[in-house]
């Protein structure tokens, strides 16, 4: 069975951190010397937030990858209301694991439409760490436990699911997956 889109949007998940390498010292170096506009693009895709994406490409050499990931960091947490508002708009809906029934289908594409219906953007969660078999059931309890957040709590609980989705997917960029998106985001499929 193929993996199924639903017409809603949500943060689709990288590798579990325990199973993935550490990005080489090349890596880093590579990151550092890119020109501005390739890295900025890169960025983008990693979060759809231009601000978000200067700030980590001007603040460039980072002597190390812990630094990298504060910047990052620093910068997601200074995103503001627009900023914000334009990130969780390039969010895309993950792919349910393979096998998955259709009413977990009809499950997700309520849940997500009755969020988008109340907060006016996609859900998005961070699933770095969890097994396929767990995602779904993490996403429905995760949308279904965050409607019951009014607007300005769901706002931050959004940010820091954005802050961790950035810094998953710069990782994931630096350990050799080529951008940032894998699939996560529209900047990354010129959507």
């Amino acid at each position: 069975m193929t993996p199924t889109h639903l017409p809603g949007r949500v943060a689709i998940p990288s590798l579990p951190e325990q199973t993935r390498t550490p990005p080489s010292p090349r890596a880093l170096e590579r990151f550092n010397t890119t020109p501005s506009d390739e890295v900025g693009q890169t960025l983008l895709t990693c979060l759809n937030s231009p601000r978000w994406a200067d700030r980590i490409a001007n603040h460039r050499p980072y002597p190390d990858i812990d630094s990298l990931l504060a910047a990052s960091d620093e910068a997601a947490y200074d995103l503001t209301p627009g900023d914000l508002a334009q990130a969780l708009a390039g969010e895309t809906l993950p792919v349910l694991p393979e096998g998955a029934y259709s009413a977990a289908h009809t499950a997700l594409s309520a849940a997500s439409a009755a969020y988008e219906a109340k907060f006016g953007h996609a859900f998005i969660i961070c699933l770095d760490g969890l097994s396929q078999a767990e995602t779904l059931n993490h996403v429905l309890a995760g949308i279904r436990s965050r409607l019951a957040n009014d607007p300005e709590e769901e706002r931050v609980v959004a940010a820091e699911e954005l802050r961790r989705l950035a810094r998953g997917r710069l990782v994931a960029h630096l350990r050799g997956a080529g951008s940032c998106a894998a699939g996560h985001n529209k900047a990354a499929h010129g959507n």
